[in-house]
């Protein structure tokens, strides 16, 4: 598959970009991608989350009221689960939500992710570009030039560049990201995807079989 390379201005180089059929023109597998989002989003999360059982509860402990004679049910201590303010009966507790997958799984999803955007067209070519200083502005008419400003867009770089990631921070659409740093969830989150020219042999040499 080729694809025309585009400049910054949104006007065609006149320059191909090949895209490798065994990443961008694969059979896609949905079930892959589902274990492999699910995956980046139960990583993501603290599992901090705790609520106090009846033996953390603060509070007195002695009986309410005599065991027979008033016609009431038997209640124990304050800090019966049946109080408001007592213990929460099986209530969260702190624990890890991450999960592993095999690399092929992961490979294979993030191929069928792509599959998917270069079939829709959603994919374009950029030709490599740089900042001179970090402004959102600039990055702003950049979204402006393919008519993608208020559409989810997400930019893969060759490598780690501070001012195109920092031209980007504030604009809520907008996502950058490093090649070999490419997932799943960020491929699949995205509207239109903007691959620069020099991260193209980055995804071959980490996706190609």
């Amino acid at each position: 598959m080729e694809l025309a390379v585009y400049n910054i201005q949104g006007k065609e180089t006149g320059k191909k970009a090949r895209l490798n059929d065994e990443i961008f023109a694969i059979e896609p597998n949905d079930h892959a991608i589902y274990l492999d989002v699910k995956q980046h989003l139960a990583n993501a999360r603290q599992g901090t989350h705790k609520s106090k059982q009846r033996n953390e509860v603060h509070g007195s402990t002695r009986k309410l009221h005599k065991q027979k004679g008033t016609g009431g049910s038997r209640k124990g201590s304050i800090k019966n689960p049946l109080f408001r303010g007592g213990g929460r009966i099986f209530g969260p507790q702190p624990r890890d939500y991450s999960f592993k997958l095999n690399k092929k799984l992961k490979k294979l999803a993030r191929k069928s992710a792509l599959t998917y955007k270069a079939k829709e067209g959603s994919i374009t070519i950029l030709e490599n570009f740089n900042l001179d200083a970090p402004k959102t502005k600039e990055f702003a008419s950049i979204l402006k030039n393919f008519g993608v400003e208020s559409t989810k867009a997400l930019f893969v770089i060759p490598e780690n560049n501070k001012n195109i990631y920092i031209s980007s921070r504030n604009i809520p659409t907008a996502n950058v990201i490093v090649a070999s740093e490419l997932n799943t969830y960020e491929v699949m989150d995205a509207d239109k995807l903007f691959i620069l020219e020099d991260s193209l042999s980055t995804i071959d040499n980490i996706l190609s079989a």
